[in-house]
């Protein structure tokens, strides 16, 4: 598992430094760079939670492959950031928009393997992210329906900007892992 993490926090690091060796190459989509952002710290914060494996006492397979699924999962989104090549587009903004449904079809699966991930962790930890945690996933998962089917910039610059301060901010209240 933190070795596709691994993987992906690589391919988006990589991607953005190919952006600062070669700024003007591509042009930039503020949209594109904060699901970057995003996903970073989506990623940081599935390797910290995963550290709640420890408490599961009866291992099988079945849960190894579904948590090592999960990190694919995961993995793929930042693939889709930052493609190998990306001759057949003229810009971040372009590339963004044409694989819209992959990403937004992965991102909205990657909030339901967020639900049996924290069921796998017991019901005492399923319990302590309370009424919040069975609102957030329903409308986050809409949400990327709406983004698969919608093309409007205000939509998905709003869409990113409250992904990101939601995802800050139930990381800093849940978890304390920051202050």
């Amino acid at each position: 598992m933190g070795v596709v993490i691994g993987l992906g926090v690589t391919r988006l690091l990589s991607g953005t430094a190919r952006i600062v060796q070669h700024p003007g190459q591509y042009r930039l989509y503020a949209v594109h760079l904060a699901w970057v952002a995003s996903v970073l710290l989506m990623l940081a914060h599935f390797w910290w939670w995963e550290f709640g494996l420890y408490a599961i006492e009866n291992w099988t397979f079945g849960k190894y492959l579904f948590i090592i699924f999960y990190a694919i999962t995961l993995f793929l989104l930042c693939a889709l950031l930052f493609p190998d090549s990306m001759l057949d587009y003229t810009s971040y903004e372009d590339y963004f928009y044409s694989r819209r449904a992959w990403f937004f079809g992965l991102l909205g699966a990657t909030y339901l393997l967020d639900v049996i991930d924290t069921l796998l962790k017991g019901p005492e930890h399923f319990a302590r992210f309370g009424n919040e945690y069975l609102v957030r996933t329903p409308v986050f998962v809409a949400l990327c329906l709406v983004a698969i089917l919608v093309r409007d910039k205000r939509f998905h610059t709003a869409f990113v900007a409250a992904a990101l301060i939601y995802q800050m901010s139930f990381i800093l209240r849940l978890f304390d892992t920051i202050v």
